[in-house]
């Protein structure tokens, strides 16, 4: 399963957690849908869309961006679809980008095009080793911060993130889905490791 891939169940199945992240708990996933949007003509497709459920003017769409792999167009493309769904779509709300980067590291600024649209505030990029510590977070963050752990403290985070999905999540289909898909972030953090062998090591 790729990086976006993970991202886009996590978004889905728990869309708490992007707001948790971006820290707009307030009006939250509640009035919000996550979808994907063809712009047609042009044949793509955003993926990553949270769309308000009303046509209020005061709440953002959020056009959601995973990269964890350098890209020198990246700026260049996501600027192009955004413009280009406006465009289309004409949409009544205010819009913002959210890049979600691994580590500064990853990013290909492209300042010369793209150094003032950057530091607008509709622009938000996060880099998920600069998440300040919390005292108690969200099962969501848990799970995105579980992507960028290392090998050794990866097994021991998704441990304690499944301990605390049984205790927290009452619905059985819920917590089936959170924990499968703690699983495949191991899976894609331990490859050399077989689905029954990291199932044996978690007790599932």
């Amino acid at each position: 399963m790729k990086t976006d891939s993970i991202f886009y169940q996590i978004f889905l199945r728990f869309p708490d957690s992007f707001f948790d992240l971006i820290g707009q708990t307030q009006p939250g996933a509640a009035n919000y849908k996550f979808t994907s949007q063809e712009v047609k003509q042009l044949f793509f497709r955003l993926d990553g869309l949270f769309m308000p459920l009303r046509e209020d003017s005061q709440q953002p769409l959020y056009l959601v961006e995973v990269q964890f792999q350098p890209d020198d167009t990246l700026y260049y493309r996501l600027f192009a679809e955004l413009f280009l769904f406006l465009k289309q779509y004409q949409p009544p709300h205010p819009w913002q980008i959210v890049v979600i980067y691994p580590h500064r590291g990853v990013e290909r600024e492209q300042s010369l095009h793209f150094g003032e649209i950057l530091n607008l505030s509709s622009v938000r990029r996060i880099y998920l080793d600069e998440l300040p510590p919390r005292d108690n977070p969200s099962l969501g963050i848990g799970v995105i911060k579980l992507v960028v752990e290392s090998e050794t403290a990866a097994v021991r985070t998704a441990q304690t993130l499944i301990e605390r999905t049984r205790e927290e999540i009452t619905d059985q289909s819920s917590q089936r889905q959170l924990i499968n898909l703690i699983e495949s972030i191991i899976i894609y953090k331990l490859p050399q490791k077989s689905r029954e062998e990291i199932e044996a090591m978690f007790g599932l």
